[in-house]
């Protein structure tokens, strides 16, 4: 059974079958308990109307017994002979003894008049038959001592209306299928009313599947139930994978436009260098090639990155990182002063950390005028490290895109001086994996300032 509809309905059958079962079972028991504490009842009052007409002393062939004998049975026995017996009774168990056959006593004699009814009643279940007809009946027997001394036991028979009993559990019987049949009908159709939404985003991701486009969205239910949040979850998730695969198809025609510059440009020296080694410019073939290498291992890093590779958890000090860093930079255009005292440690890779750091300082070269500054210190439970320039700055309203891959602000620079456009974009992810935040602000020299906030160990 593979539809929710059919399990669902099934399910709520079942239960309101068993609740109804169980429902029944205690009315009946109830009903059969209330029915019998009133033929108790109503045979105790019998038992003692006849009870005191013995205790008075009259004489056991003239009580006045019931005239409906298939209502109240009675039943008086002494010393184990039947004295008194209801008329038309024709076949009696439960009662003091089964035989139906008066047997007549003596003369009732004077006694001391200490004639009295039990407070003790005793109750069994017997069946009468009256006129043929048999019927279940509850017996109340009370004792009683008679004027003369004698002492007896009545036997006050009612019915306890099992046919009622019976009716009830007919009729319960009865309308059980109806109503079951009621219950998994109006399950089904609201069961299907509320799945008709899921249908829906069934379809619509069905055809997302089929035909790939991810533009498309599932349809969105007025209501606030959890239908709708699963439909804006979807909407939610879909607009993501759009983006994420809007985002690597843009990387990958830019990662190709990139990638194509220096490889025809090597291609073109070498072919010139092949038909006339004398015009090999060779500096220019090695400078395209290291372009190239540098491209390939930002890319590299970059898909890493996306991949989800998580960065170590080695101590790294960012103030002796960076002091060892700007040691090597023998080349720079401009000169770095570095403000790092004392320690600074964080947790992470050290040659991701060093990527993160010398895209900061390469990038501040480029703008430079005259200084590029770094200053690294603990700022509460961070450090921070920040790399400024005397340049010409970020715009405000430029200072997210620049994080973006393959954007370069100033699309009159040449790509060897502006580079591939990738340097900020590394740093920020790699700040992102360390836990940390990448910003760019304004110096105090009006250039450009990077801050990289990283936890600290």
């Amino acid at each position: 059974m593979r539809s929710v509809r059919a399990r669902t309905s099934l399910g709520a059958t079942l239960v309101v079958a068993l609740a109804l079962a169980v429902a029944g079972v205690a009315l009946l028991a109830v009903l059969r308990g209330s029915l019998a504490s009133q033929a108790e009842l109503q045979a105790n009052v019998t038992a003692r109307s006849v009870a005191v007409q013995v205790a008075a002393g009259t004489p056991f062939g003239e009580l006045d017994l019931p005239d409906e004998a298939e209502e109240h049975p009675v039943q008086v026995v002494s010393d184990g002979r039947v004295v008194a017996l209801g008329e038309g009774i024709e076949a009696i168990e439960g009662a003091g003894s089964r035989s139906v056959r008066v047997v007549p006593v003596g003369p009732v004699e004077e006694g001391d008049g200490g004639g009295g009814v039990s407070e003790d009643v005793r109750y069994s279940t017997g069946e009468v038959t009256v006129e043929g007809e048999r019927e279940a009946y509850r017996f109340a027997a009370v004792e009683v001592k008679a004027g003369d001394g004698r002492e007896a036991t009545v036997y006050a028979g009612s019915a306890v209306q099992a046919a009622a009993v019976s009716g009830v559990r007919t009729a319960m019987l009865a309308a059980l299928p109806a109503l079951l049949v009621v219950v998994a009908g109006t399950t089904w159709l609201v069961t299907r009313r509320a799945l008709a939404p899921v249908e829906g985003i069934r379809r619509e991701m069905a055809a997302v599947t089929a035909s790939a486009d991810l533009s498309r969205r599932v349809p969105e239910p007025g209501t606030h139930d959890e239908v709708a949040r699963l439909a804006r979850t979807t909407n939610e998730t879909l607009a993501a994978l759009e983006a994420s695969v809007e985002r690597q198809r843009r990387f990958v025609a830019d990662a190709s436009h990139e990638l194509r510059s220096p490889i025809a440009s090597l291609r073109t020296q070498l072919e010139v260098g092949a038909a006339h080694p004398a015009l090999l410019d060779l500096p220019g073939a090695v400078e395209d090639t290291v372009r190239l290498q540098g491209l390939a291992a930002d890319l590299l890093l970059l898909a890493r990155l996306d991949a989800g590779e998580r960065p170590g958890q080695a101590r790294v000090d960012l103030a002796a990182l960076v002091r060892a860093e700007v040691a090597q930079r023998s080349g720079d255009r401009v000169p770095v002063r570095v403000a790092a005292e004392g320690a600074a440690e964080v947790s992470g890779s050290r040659a991701q950390l060093v990527r993160v750091l010398g895209n900061l300082l390469d990038n501040a070269q480029r703008h430079a005028e005259g200084e590029v500054a770094v200053e690294v210190r603990r700022d509460g439970g961070e450090v921070l490290l920040a790399v400024a320039d005397d340049g010409a700055g970020v715009p405000e309203a430029e200072r997210e895109r620049i994080f973006e891959r393959f954007v370069r602000l100033d699309d009159a620079r040449s790509r060897d001086e502006g580079g591939a456009g990738l340097g900020l974009a590394i740093a920020r992810d790699v700040a992102a994996r360390h836990g940390g935040t990448l910003r760019a602000a304004r110096s105090p020299s009006g250039g450009a300032r990077f801050e990289l906030r990283l936890p600290a160990v």
